[in-house]
């Protein structure tokens, strides 16, 4: 990384000093990750998939938010004009703004009663869901304090889940845990032909009030569940 036109570049325009020093400090770690991890190979001739395997990494080994380096990556390859890479990097980091989460109420199919005992004490979205029910402990927990039996408690646990992938929200969540593809690990394993397919026949022998994805959502969606980190232990 040519370090010292890079602090000139972001200077120009018009970040301060605190800021230049952490995107660089997060240009140099993703140096780093692609010298150790990615056949030593250089900033410049870094593609897609390197800056996605170093999300993952950053997300799943150190338990960080990868927005934080996006905007640093994001910069510097605008810096050496990299149309292409700055802007996946800027669409990465889009999607790890955290944005107002999906109200649990919105799923189709859950039971208004079970939604009130959750509320009464403080769950009301997928973030707090998820925050309350990661591992088997803590929804044992929660379903003793709300009086929620264990398996309700695990199916919201497991729309949450869902609905981290973007698109996969109120019908679509339900689509897939009906179907028993109920798991952000489970769909980053399934072949998209083979999931579209199996839930066409899920959707017509069952009568579910929805469709079947197309093939290209159905790839967007197993993609997006590759990049996503597992959470919840079951």
């Amino acid at each position: 990384m040519n370090e010292e036109g890079f602090r000139k570049f972001l200077k120009r325009g018009g970040r301060s000093l605190s800021a230049i020093k952490r995107a660089v400090s997060q240009v140099a770690e993703f140096e780093q990750y692609l010298r150790k991890h990615r056949d030593n190979r250089g900033l410049d001739d870094a593609g897609y998939e390197d800056l996605e395997a170093f999300v993952l990494w950053v997300e799943k080994e150190q338990k960080a938010f990868a927005k934080l380096h996006l905007w640093g990556i994001r910069y510097y390859y605008e810096y050496i004009s990299n149309k292409d890479m700055s802007k996946l990097a800027g669409e990465l980091r889009k999607q790890r703004i955290e944005q107002k989460p999906f109200a649990l109420k919105e799923f189709r199919g859950v039971d208004p009663e079970y939604l009130r005992r959750l509320e009464s004490v403080g769950i009301q979205n997928v973030k707090e869901m998820l925050d309350s029910g990661r591992t088997l402990l803590e929804r044992k927990r929660l379903s003793a304090k709300t009086g929620i039996p264990l398996d309700v408690i695990l199916e919201f646990v497991k729309l949450s889940d869902l609905a981290r992938i973007r698109g996969v929200k109120s019908i679509r969540a339900r689509l897939y845990y009906d179907a028993g593809v109920d798991s952000v690990e489970k769909l980053a394993n399934r072949n998209p032909k083979e999931l579209r397919a199996m839930l066409i026949e899920f959707v017509e022998k069952t009568g579910f009030d929805g469709v079947a994805p197309l093939l290209k959502e159905a790839e967007f969606t197993v993609a997006e569940a590759k990049r996503l980190p597992e959470i919840v232990e079951y």
